[in-house]
């Protein structure tokens, strides 16, 4: 087997992957594609379709053409290789197969795989396959996927599918929020890169989402029956300072270590202590923070655990130390005059109050901060700052207004409303008025994403609700809409 497979599954159903769609699965479906557990055999188990098998398992096609089977992998990642698995399928396995794999955004990934429009990058060319074997690919394309497709030709059985690769999250949705995340977590692209043992238990378990559902979820290693100790090493989603630590041996009541310790290193694998020996108990989560030392920078972890024994989590939170390149436009707010500053935030939101207060705001720390700070100077405003804000946005389908930033961001956002049918339009601009007549304001929404007829929707519903019931809404739908615009500001 290729050394690609001591990486994690992208795909595997624990993570997160789905089979979202097969064009054929009469006689097994294809959720057993990426079931975590290997292949079984029934001898003499039959369904009303035919021979009970555990994968995904297609009619004999009499037709020209092949099968195939779209799946999301529950960690977005660089595809290192392949397995496709066809245990048990001797007499009915497909003598060939090809993987692609593609990158979709948004909720609704399922209709853009089926679309046509999606583009889908060749990981394996269209190659042999083996009856009852683990069929091994490489991969060489280096390039970040969501999703992965597997055809079959022309039809047959697989009973899994594992897609070995490297985490890459999305870096920008991780920073945007602030704060410390989990630096030692698969999904935000750490790894296991060695450890001394893992004869009950991967090491890879130990940083995997969640907590495990039992003691085989986690990294065990055999009983010591010498000197020494067990320890897997981290490498570190990215380098960062470490500020709390959890280690849990949650499952483990007889077998959990009785103490553990932390070392971290730069980059440069000079070890030093970041958590001293400390104490551990049976089905417990720990959290270390005192305890910890101020070691500044670091790129790896190694969990020691003495003597041996079971570990469910290890969690290291902390600020990743990354360039972020929204800094650079967060600096050039911070030092615009304020005159200049105030225009700039009346983009964002049309209450000259609120952009005043975050232009009194500065300096922002960084990206993050300004989106904060943007939310909770708008929620301490009063009614007439939020009518003064509603005021500066056009009314939906109607026509644009002014030249500035702040009309030019109205129109991408209700570019939905464009094209409209004239119905739906003279709909819109009848409720319209409407709703100000009855609020004494005009209809908000974020438009953005929304068509012209689910804005009507919308409206309609809305015109039934009470003033403060709605103009609690809109005040929501502006914050939605401010942070909405920082954030294309922040990243133009």
């Amino acid at each position: 087997m290729a050394d690609f497979t001591d990486l994690v599954d992208l795909a595997c159903e624990a993570l997160g992957g789905a089979a979202l769609h097969a064009n054929d699965e009469f006689f097994a479906e294809k959720e057993n594609l990426l079931k975590p557990r290997p292949a079984e055999w029934r001898e003499g188990a039959y369904t009303e379709r035919g021979k009970w098998m555990d994968g995904w398992e297609t009619r004999r096609r009499r037709e020209p053409g092949f099968d195939f089977c779209i799946v999301r992998l529950g960690l977005p990642g660089v595809v290192r290789g392949a397995v496709v698995d066809t245990a048990f399928f001797r007499g009915n396995y497909p003598p060939e197969c090809s993987l692609d794999g593609a990158t979709i955004d948004g909720n609704l990934d399922l209709a853009a795989a089926l679309d046509g429009a999606t583009e889908w990058a060749p990981l394996v060319p269209r190659s042999p396959l083996q009856g009852d074997a683990q069929n091994a690919f490489e991969v060489k394309v280096d390039r970040r996927f969501t999703h992965v497709r597997l055809s079959i030709f022309p039809d047959g059985g697989v009973a899994r599918l594992r897609i070995h690769g490297e985490p890459r999250p999305d870096w920008q949705r991780l920073l945007a929020p602030g704060g410390p995340i989990d630096l030692a977590a698969i999904e935000n692209g750490a790894r296991s890169v060695s450890c001394s043992d893992m004869f009950f238990g991967s090491r890879h378990n130990l940083i995997l989402p969640g907590r495990p559902i039992d003691m085989g979820g986690g990294w065990e290693t055999r009983r010591r029956r010498g000197p020494g100790n067990d320890w897997n090493v981290v490498q570190l989603a990215a380098p960062g300072v470490v500020r709390r630590v959890e280690v849990d041996t949650l499952h483990f009541k007889g077998n959990a270590p009785g103490r553990v310790s932390l070392d971290a290193h730069d980059g440069d694998e000079a070890w030093r202590p970041l958590l001293p020996m400390a104490k551990t108990q049976p089905h417990t989560r720990h959290v270390f923070e005192g305890e910890l030392r101020s070691v500044g920078r670091i790129t790896h972890v190694r969990l020691n655990v003495f003597p041996d024994g079971g570990v469910a989590r290890l969690r290291c939170f902390g600020e990743p130390l990354l360039a972020d390149p929204r800094t650079a436009a967060v600096r050039g707010l911070n030092a615009l005059d304020r005159a200049a500053a105030v225009e700039t935030l009346r983009a964002f939101c049309g209450s000259h109050t609120w952009a005043e207060r975050m232009a009194g705001a500065r300096p922002f720390e960084d990206a993050p901060a300004l989106l904060r700070i943007a939310d909770r100077t708008w929620w301490s405003l009063d009614e007439a700052d939020w009518l003064e804000a509603f005021a500066a946005h056009p009314k939906i389908g109607g026509p644009r207004r002014g030249t500035d930033q702040h009309a030019t961001w109205s129109a991408q956002e209700q570019a939905g409303a464009r094209g409209a049918e004239a119905a739906i339009l003279e709909d819109l601009a009848r409720l319209n008025q409407a709703y100000a007549d009855k609020f004494g304001f005009i209809y908000i929404v974020c438009a953005t994403g929304k068509d012209a007829g689910e804005m009507l929707a919308l409206l309609r519903e809305r015109l039934d609700r009470t003033r403060a019931q709605e103009l609690r809404t809109a005040a929501e739908e502006q914050s939605k809409i401010a942070r909405l615009r920082i954030g294309k500001w922040l990243s133009p």
